[in-house]
């Protein structure tokens, strides 16, 4: 069975949350969730929320949520260069 961990971009638009972007982190789940919890934002996430940032792990193609955040579009950003960096560091070695 393959496990891989993923965090998965939403967007809140007038029909619901649309999916906008997907990191895929690796299947290491101690190094995965050292990721998430580097990244800025709320985790009291409620459905006023614009940007959402979700932590999954994948079970053989089956997601499973593992954490919820919500975030600004500063956060956001910030988020990504995070996300950017701790990949390259994991690739690059």
């Amino acid at each position: 069975m393959e496990i891989t961990f993923h965090i998965l971009l939403h967007l809140k638009t007038m029909d619901g949350h649309e999916n906008f972007g997907k990191f895929c982190i690796g299947n290491n789940k101690e190094i995965a969730d050292s990721i998430f919890r580097q990244l800025k934002g709320n985790s009291n996430v409620t459905d006023q929320c614009g940007l959402h940032l979700e932590f999954i792990e994948m079970h053989d193609n089956l997601p499973y949520n593992i954490r919820l955040l919500s975030c600004t579009l500063d956060q956001l950003a910030e988020n990504v260069r995070i996300i950017t960096k701790e990949t390259f560091k994991r690739f690059a070695v």
